[in-house]
């Protein structure tokens, strides 16, 4: 019987991982877990020599670990691309974001503005720095621990505005999810899975590499508010 296999994956990607995974054990008997924490602690673990099957991550992130010898680059798979999403509080009123100069009025007109500590938050200051805003939101900026989802911090009232992947805001209770950033302006993430080096079972993982990336997986992407890679 093949041993069960041990991923890691950031927060953007743990409900699709987790779908997908369920899915691969029930074609092939295969266990398949998931641990998902920020994406900061996740490439952290795995660069002090934390040992996994498969790790998902941001692009970069998996580049990066695989530069530094903790994953195999051979392996590597892109599953998805991640936009952002604007939420409000449940209730609370919504303002227009259907165009970068409507995004930018309900950013300006925000008291408190939720990002995260991933690809998306590096992103989006970048975005307010382009805009001449840096300074003006300085102090209205609320940057969510890593592995604390920005719609917790928009259910609960530390932040009037938030912006997270999509996929990370799609079903949170107590938020209203105003829809992606408008394209002009929208923050794209690459989501990559690669192997632990060494290859523990590299049948199994690679078949479940496979999976991911197949046509059949895709139905589950889009729940997920996410698009094939």
């Amino acid at each position: 019987m093949t041993a069960p296999i041990r991923g890691l994956c950031s927060m953007a990607t743990r409900g699709l991982l987790e779908e997908l995974g369920a899915l691969h054990t029930q074609r092939t008997g295969v266990p398949v877990t998931f641990e998902a924490v920020g994406g900061v602690d996740a490439a952290r673990r795995v660069a002090s020599g934390e040992d996994f099957d498969v790790v998902a991550l941001a692009s970069n992130a998996i580049d990066a670990l695989a530069a530094a010898g903790r994953l195999d680059a051979s392996g590597k798979a892109d599953i998805v691309r991640s936009g952002v999403g604007v939420a409000v509080r449940a209730g609370a009123p919504k303002p227009v974001i259907s165009t970068a100069q409507a995004l930018r009025a309900a950013v300006l007109g925000a008291d408190r503005i939720g990002y995260s500590t991933g690809p998306s938050g590096v992103a989006l200051s970048a975005l307010f720095a382009r805009w001449g805003l840096a300074d003006t939101l300085q102090d209205r900026l609320v940057q969510a621990p890593p592995g604390v989802a920005v719609g917790t911090l928009v259910a609960r009232g530390d932040a009037s505005l938030g912006f997270q992947q999509m996929s990370e805001l799609i079903g949170v209770e107590g938020i209203d999810l105003l829809g992606p950033l408008p394209p002009e302006v929208q923050i794209l993430t690459t989501f990559s899975a690669a192997p632990g080096i060494g290859w523990a079972q590299p049948a199994a993982v690679r078949a479940l590499l496979d999976f991911m990336t197949s046509p059949d997986s895709a139905g589950s992407k889009r729940r997920h508010g996410m698009d094939p890679a």
